[in-house]
């Protein structure tokens, strides 16, 4: 804490000379002296930043009177889902209309309720934000993987966010780039079937048609061009 200072007059000063467009900045907490002091900086800084990362966010109005502190050019929000709270109010956090991306903090909200981290034990909470932000057209992170040695499970783990509808995660380490990369990024066998799937409803002219003996339809085709945009 006495630290604070001194980190948020560095961290200022290094995104206004910086050359990068992709960096972006977690305060504190916005309801604690250490978040109203990086409100207040932000908002004189005149920095141009692409988001603005927001820890324990419990409510939509929190979210409202930063959004009034904080200029547009301070970019879109990013508030992390860590609490019992956060989560049966993540449809109004996620409504907002500079909330775009969104975080599951997994440690902390495994604390706050006091139950293990057990892929079962947060299923509910993964679904539920993963259907409120397909909802709202936010983009979800699942929580990072704190055992920052098994990248394996790191991979696996990421593939079941992923079959959730969570297509985006944390890293909290580089080494984790790269599986967490490989378990979002779609399969040979999945771009090829994408393509047959356009393929095929583009011949059939928007009618309901056949494939390896399947209805085509709306649904499917929306998920074939997810999986192509993903290769941009």
């Amino acid at each position: 804490p006495k630290d604070k200072e001194t980190a948020r007059a560095a961290v200022l000063g290094w995104l206004a000379k910086t050359a990068h467009k992709n960096v972006g900045v977690r305060i504190n907490a916005v309801d604690n002296e250490f978040g109203r002091k990086d409100i207040s900086a932000l908002a004189a800084s005149k920095l141009n930043l692409p988001f603005v990362m927001i820890p324990k966010v419990s409510s939509a109005q929190g979210i409202k009177t930063l959004d009034k502190a904080l200029p547009t050019a301070l970019g879109v929000f990013f508030p992390l889902i860590e609490s019992a709270k956060g989560l049966v109010r993540c449809d109004q956090i996620f409504a907002h209309k500079r909330v775009s991306l969104a975080l599951f903090g997994g440690v902390d909200y495994a604390s706050d309720l006091d139950c293990d981290m057990a892929w079962e034990t947060l299923l509910y909470a993964r679904s539920k934000l993963a259907a409120s932000a397909a909802a709202h057209d936010v983009l979800l992170f699942d929580s990072p993987h704190i055992d920052v040695r098994n990248l394996e499970d790191c991979e696996a783990s990421t593939r079941k966010a992923k079959a959730l509808g969570i297509h985006a995660r944390s890293a909290i380490h580089p080494a984790q780039i790269e599986p967490i990369h490989t378990a979002l990024k779609p399969s040979e066998a999945e771009v090829d079937y994408a393509k047959r799937v356009l393929e095929a409803f583009d011949k059939s002219q928007g009618n309901v048609v056949l494939l390896d003996g399947a209805f085509i339809e709306e649904p499917i085709v929306k998920k074939a061009r997810r999986v192509l945009k993903y290769l941009d």
